[in-house]
């Protein structure tokens, strides 16, 4: 099914990547302006290629496009003499854990499919300034800043033993990201090696995990150029019609999700803590709990099942009433409709609140979605929110349910970790001569 290539990556020349760590970057829809500014200060910081600025009067994606060719005349950045498949593993522990865990994967060019062909699966849908602003600055840059991140499936483990070889010659690696992770990046340049990566994927499908605005503004450009080459223009091969993904298995275990939980800047209608919980009880059981810190403990593994945080230090644990889950009435699939998060929406947000729907919902300013149970406390405690729902993180099986199903799930369900790097490889989309490798792959 998905069909892919290997690329003839951009990188940061030797010197740079000797200090890789110096001018790597959170990816666009996860950096926060505090670190935006910081890295802003250093100039060579890849950050001025993914999230630019405007610069005078140029607005930001010519000032990206200016600086871009300003590096490739340097050498900033450099090409590789040859396409490849570059593997990328991101060493990572998670909250509480000693273990270090490995997150395997590779970073290649994939068909960027209409989302109607059902090789890549969403499970987010997306916000259309977002993807246009991502297009814009693909159509300036002609180059891919950062990999999205898919997800395939392969039980045996097929590609893990060429991953684990090349890993060990790595081109660059962090000491240690913004995340706490460390990442290597290396590369595999034999094309036998590089045809057996393409035959186990040829056979899948790819979930999306992240990056569903910078997916999508690749099939949008790629439908610009095949509408301004018209049919006799293009042969199918053309760099734009591919996109920069990172693939890992869903089958291993260190491809974790972690939760998201909701953060309630207001109540409606001046409500009080007291109505709020009268108004849950009618859907849920609600139990007092002596210390928040103890509400994820009590929810692992549970089905339906929340903590809510209220000022003065109330802690509560919440599960749906079982009988009561018939009323959710959304025009969905059962997957979708047994996730917790979709309970949470429905009876909380909508029948609770009176926020109606899944659109008026993501455009409600009152919500705000936080990583960390220590942030959402203290957000409630400062007296920045009103109200702290927490969560258990969604599995991998559901994502891949839900996905399946032909349906997306509710706003920030997901938030795979840790987080691809921006800054580590880049890949042009831009038509370029044929390489040596031209008869091998694309004969």
């Amino acid at each position: 099914m998905a069909e892919i290539q290997p690329v003839r990556g951009w990188r940061y020349n030797p010197v740079l990547s000797a200090e890789i760590d110096e001018v790597v970057s959170p990816l666009f829809d996860v950096v926060s302006p505090r670190q935006r500014e910081a890295l802003y200060q250093n100039p060579l910081n890849s950050i001025h290629l993914s999230v630019p600025r405007a610069e005078g009067a140029l607005p930001p994606a010519e000032a990206a496009a200016r600086r871009l060719a300003r590096w490739q005349a340097e050498g900033v950045l450099r090409q590789d003499g040859l396409p490849g498949i570059y593997v990328y593993y991101q060493y990572f522990r998670l909250p509480g854990e000693a273990r270090e865990r490995c997150r395997k994967g590779f970073m290649c060019h994939i068909r960027a499919y209409d989302w109607a062909e059902n090789v890549v699966l969403r499970h987010e849908n997306t916000l259309p300034a977002a993807v246009s602003d991502r297009a814009e600055l693909l159509a300036a840059l002609q180059l891919q800043t950062s990999a999205t991140h898919g997800l395939y499936r392969d039980e045996a483990l097929e590609l893990e033993q060429l991953m684990d070889e090349a890993i060990q010659d790595p081109l660059c690696q962090t000491e240690e990201d913004y995340q706490g992770a460390r990442d290597v990046l290396a590369v595999i340049q034999d094309a036998g090696a590089i045809q057996h990566f393409q035959r186990v994927l040829a056979g899948r499908q790819v979930i999306l995990a992240d990056g569903h605005h910078r997916y999508e503004a690749s099939v949008a450009y790629r439908q610009a150029r095949a509408r301004a080459a018209g049919l006799a223009g293009s042969t199918g091969r053309e760099p734009w019609h591919y996109h920069l993904m990172y693939l890992t298995n869903a089958a291993s275990d260190d491809v974790r999700i972690l939760p998201t939980h909701r953060v309630l800047r207001e109540l409606p209608g001046g409500l009080t803590d007291a109505e709020l919980l009268a108004r849950l009880a009618v859907y849920f059981t609600v139990r007092p709990q002596v210390e928040a810190q103890d509400l994820p403990e009590l929810m692992a593994g549970k089905r339906w099942a929340f903590g809510l945080y209220l000022p003065g230090g109330a802690a509560y644990k919440l599960r749906l009433r079982p009988e009561v889950h018939a009323q959710l009435d959304w025009d969905t699939t059962p997957e979708v409709k047994d996730l917790d998060l979709t309970v949470l929406h429905y009876f909380v947000l909508e029948k609770v609140l009176g926020i109606v729907g899944p659109e008026a919902q993501r455009r409600w300013p009152g919500v705000a979605y936080v990583r960390g149970l220590a942030e959402c406390l203290q957000q409630v405690d400062r007296g920045e929110a009103r109200a702290a729902f927490l969560t258990n993180e969604v599995t991998m099986a559901q994502v891949e349910a839900v996905c399946h199903s032909g349906a997306v799930m509710p706003a920030k369900s997901t938030f795979f970790y840790p987080k691809v790097l921006a800054g580590l490889l880049f890949s042009s989309v831009h038509d370029e001569p044929p390489t040596v490798f031209d008869a091998v792959f694309n004969p």
